[in-house]
């Protein structure tokens, strides 16, 4: 088992070895890396970099993060305009630019690729990485459908391609909303019908929500979950209606979701005391699991700091993958559970902030 771990200041690989894990030496030491994934259809890796002065950067390795190379970063072509809502709501508006990359995903048995990006944009590469088209249908809703802002931007964090019709594909935006299409890509509908959107006006939108993270489930590709900045939501069809499974619970707040990849009832996210605080409740960072579609929660805390902790988990930093769990935090901590959160063991508490964290075999 290997975890990719996205931080501020460079991509560590963590190896579990017999006897225990093992962390490399970074790869782009002193550069921020948003995400890293590996593309399961050839065991490509993928880091997705923000420079900061020199903004972002795609880079890819054969050889399973041992070296890289650069590939074309997603670009707007030239005369393409951003229009949006800015945090306060007034329209801003100016030459549209990608200032971060967030998620890449493989299209589909084709080899293309699916990359979102800050400011909302969703692109597409056919040849490796080595050009982008942004996707036209979705970026032109963020005028008609007045995205906006909010604290962070834009941002197109979860591509979800069905693995049977790689057609069919779900996108969480914040703040926009969850959108579907399900001709490739041609044309988009807004999935939020059921999300509370309760910093608006009109609380329940057809769309202008702000999904934190989104995940589909491995066993039932019509299974959702989305851990929302107002609550854990579940579907059962695909996104065309979701179900608040945390109503009411003091834990329910927070940026991050992971499934269990062969059971569509159970889920993981990791709380945070409040929206405004953004660290982990009354100094204790916990666990919740649900093994029953959220109907009732777990909270798991063995081996987690219970005072004076004030870790965030990142919306990319938790991963699963059969009982093994790994999540990163932004003080620097990384905590494994071998058994599906019932103990954690923390492995480091001094990398840099953690952005993201990626299981593989």
């Amino acid at each position: 088992m290997r975890a990719l771990i996205g931080t501020r200041k460079g991509l560590f690989l963590l190896e579990g070895l017999r006897g225990g894990w093992r962390l490399s030496n970074p790869s782009f030491l002193g550069v921020g890396v948003t995400n890293a994934v590996v593309d399961p259809r050839n065991g490509s890796v993928w880091a997705l970099l923000d420079h900061g002065h020199w903004g972002p950067k795609l880079q890819v390795s054969a050889d399973g993060g041992r070296t890289f190379e650069e590939r074309a970063c997603p670009a707007f072509p030239e005369g393409c305009t951003f229009d949006a809502l800015d945090e306060f709501g007034e329209r801003t508006t100016g030459p549209a630019s990608v200032k971060r990359l967030y998620t890449l995903v493989p299209a589909g048995p084709d080899g293309g690729l699916w990359c979102g990006t800050q400011p909302g944009g969703l692109f597409r590469s056919d040849d490796g990485g080595a050009t982008w088209a942004v996707n036209d249908a979705l970026w032109n809703l963020r005028s008609a459908h007045n995205w906006f802002e909010g604290g962070g931007g834009i941002m197109l964090h979860s591509v979800l391609v069905h693995p049977q019709d790689p057609g069919r594909i779900h996108v969480g935006v914040s703040c926009g909303g969850v959108y579907e299409t399900a001709d490739g890509g041609a044309s988009w509908q807004p999935r939020n019908r059921g999300v509370i959107a309760d910093f608006l006006p009109d609380k329940y939108p057809e769309y202008g929500q702000d999904p934190h993270r989104v995940e589909r489930s491995g066993a039932d590709p019509d299974v959702l979950w989305q851990q929302n900045h107002c609550g854990n939501y579940r579907s059962t069809d695909g996104g065309r209606t979701w179900t608040d499974v945390m109503p009411g619970h003091p834990l329910r707040v927070g940026f991050v979701i992971a499934l269990d990849g062969s059971d569509p009832a159970t889920a993981w996210t990791v709380p945070m005391d409040s929206d405004e605080r953004r660290v982990a409740r009354e100094g204790a960072l916990v666990v919740c699991r649900s093994e029953d579609g959220g109907a009732t929660w777990r909270e798991l805390s063995k081996g987690l700091p219970s005072r004076h902790c004030y870790d965030l988990v990142f919306r990319h930093a938790l991963a699963v993958r059969e009982k093994t769990v790994v999540f990163g935090t932004t003080c620097g901590s990384v905590y494994v559970s071998e058994d599906r959160g019932e103990a954690w063991q923390r492995l480091d508490a001094w990398l840099p902030p953690v952005n993201s964290v990626h299981l593989t075999g």
